[in-house]
């Protein structure tokens, strides 16, 4: 091409480039003018009313703002609900690299309630670390469940999470072996997938297991215990982010599947209950009990979380006059800091008793009514690291659930759009498109790798107190800071009830 041509050719494309410019300038004006005008003459807002077009930055620094302090200027033991800090290290845990540290802790560990363990002088040699040993549960039901780890998955449901971090946790779970908490959304083909122990839930709409009335389906609930890794029944009678209120799942996650499953109109808001239809006290909740493990024959107990704990008592005092048998083979207490896809903001901050108090409270009732033995206790409330579940085994917990621990594992970047459909790692979306970033042949790697190396850093923490089994730790071994930066003894905090005496023949 001649010098000419090419000078020719180079005009054309300015002089469009130029015009294309004068176009978009043009029409962004026309968008400013008419933002403008709309925002000007408005009246439901009164900063859009006196700041026009400008006043739109405000919403989008507040939306852009989380992001911007996640990553550029928050400390590493500043964020909510879970710091860098704390994510870090799960993240690491779950990658399987080198989780130590150099120079010292960033941990403040004068800070008001912060745990920490009491170590033995003269620990056990040629170990680091001790192993859990089995706990049966359901000794009465027809098939007992044995099972030893302490930590694991805890309820999540198919629906508020996607069909890759479904299949992904199950395989996970299934090489660590651990198990996995359908949550309430019923049970899933993904759940079964990776060959791990499940625990159904029944949730107070009785997904998967509903008649058309929302009453319980005997024959749906037999189909589905027919599964051997299938190993218990769960009744949810709360969770801790939204106490008195049935779960949600918004009308954008309710795909044809999902509805399916559960048995609810496609595209359509999905509100439980707040409480099960046939279960208004302790009796009936005794009754449901009772008919589910003799139905099934799987260990049945149920999830709450705790307000108050007379009706654990009075709850305990029936059990007594129906018969050791009668009772609920686990109760799951969950923190009200636990997590959730969805919930006003007032239930999440502002009813039910964290899991620092309730755990300590439900363990001494169950004591002090002779049941602790009998009845295994679960927890879950924010426990995502070693300490966290080195303190509840400690107050007296049998197991720990974790969720957002084991979504941090699978990805999550605590991005706090779990509620919108539009989870940027395809954990909790139901988008195909964002589902594909969800590898589940590396993210159940990860799961494995998460639940293998926090349960061998708590048997560390159990030898180094000088103890044979995580389980054995107590609250002689663990001590709180109290609000004068001096550590007590957990147990003079929470001092042990006395067992009742075993009435003379």
């Amino acid at each position: 091409m001649s010098t000419t041509g090419f000078a020719h050719w180079l005009v054309v494309i300015v002089e469009t480039f130029a015009a294309l410019f004068l176009v978009l300038l043009a029409v962004l004006v026309m968008v400013v003018l008419t933002v403008w005008l709309v925002d000007r003459n408005q009246t439901a807002n009164s900063v859009l009313r006196n700041f026009p077009v400008i006043g739109h930055f405000r919403y989008w620094f507040l939306h852009l703002g989380e992001f911007f302090r996640q990553y550029l200027y928050s400390s590493d033991r500043e964020e909510m609900p879970f710091n860098r800090a704390q994510r870090t290290w799960v993240y690491r845990a779950a990658k399987n690299v080198d989780n130590t540290n150099a120079f010292g802790s960033s941990r403040d560990l004068r800070g008001e309630g912060v745990p920490f363990f009491v170590n033995a002088p003269f620990p056990t040699l040629d170990e680091h670390h001790v192993e859990p040993r089995p706990v049966t549960i359901g000794p009465y039901a027809r098939e007992p469940y044995s099972h030893a780890a302490f930590f694991n998955i805890s309820a999540m449901s198919f629906g508020a999470l996607s069909a890759p971090a479904v299949r992904a946790l199950s395989s996970g779970a299934a090489k660590a072996g651990i198990w996995m908490d359908t949550g309430e959304g019923g049970l899933a083909p993904y759940h079964l997938e990776g060959g791990c122990d499940i625990i159904f839930e029944i949730g107070t709409a009785k997904y998967g297991v509903r008649t058309p009335d929302g009453k319980l389906d005997d024959e749906k609930l037999l189909a589905i215990c027919a599964h051997k890794q299938v190993k218990m029944v769960s009744i949810k009678l709360g969770q801790g982010a939204k106490p008195g209120m049935g779960g949600l799942l918004p009308a954008a996650k309710v795909t044809p599947e999902i509805a399916a499953i559960r048995g609810i109109p496609v595209g359509k808001d999905s509100q439980s209950p707040n409480r099960h239809l046939d279960i208004g006290n302790i009796h009936e909740l005794l009754d449901a009990v009772r008919h589910i493990r003799e139905l099934t024959g799987k260990p049945t107990g149920f999830k709450a979380v705790m307000g108050g704990l007379e009706w654990i008592g009075e709850l305990c005092d029936e059990v007594h006059k129906r018969g050791i048998e009668s009772a609920p083979d686990f109760i799951i207490v969950d923190g009200s800091e636990g997590g959730t896809g969805a919930a006003p903001q007032t239930l999440m901050e502002g009813v039910g008793l964290p899991l620092h108090e309730s755990l300590p409270a439900l363990v001494d009732m169950l004591i002090s009514k002779g049941l602790r033995e009998r009845i295994k206790v679960v927890c879950s409330g924010k426990c995502i690291t070693a300490y966290d579940v080195a303190w509840a085994l400690s107050v007296g917990a049998d197991f720990v659930n974790s969720a957002r621990g084991f979504m941090l594992a699978l990805g999550c970047i605590q991005s706090l759009q779990c509620n919108r459909n539009t989870c940027p790692t395809g954990i909790t979306t139901q988008n195909p498109k964002l589902q594909r970033g969800l590898v589940v042949t590396d993210k159940s790697e990860r799961v494995f790798h998460y639940a293998k190396n926090l349960m061998h850093e708590v048997g560390i923490i159990a030898h180094s107190c000088g103890v044979d089994e995580p389980r054995e730790l107590t609250r002689n071994h663990c001590r709180v800071v109290g609000d004068d930066g001096i550590s007590v003894p957990l147990v003079k905090l929470f001092p042990y009830p006395q067992a009742p005496q075993a009435s003379a023949d």
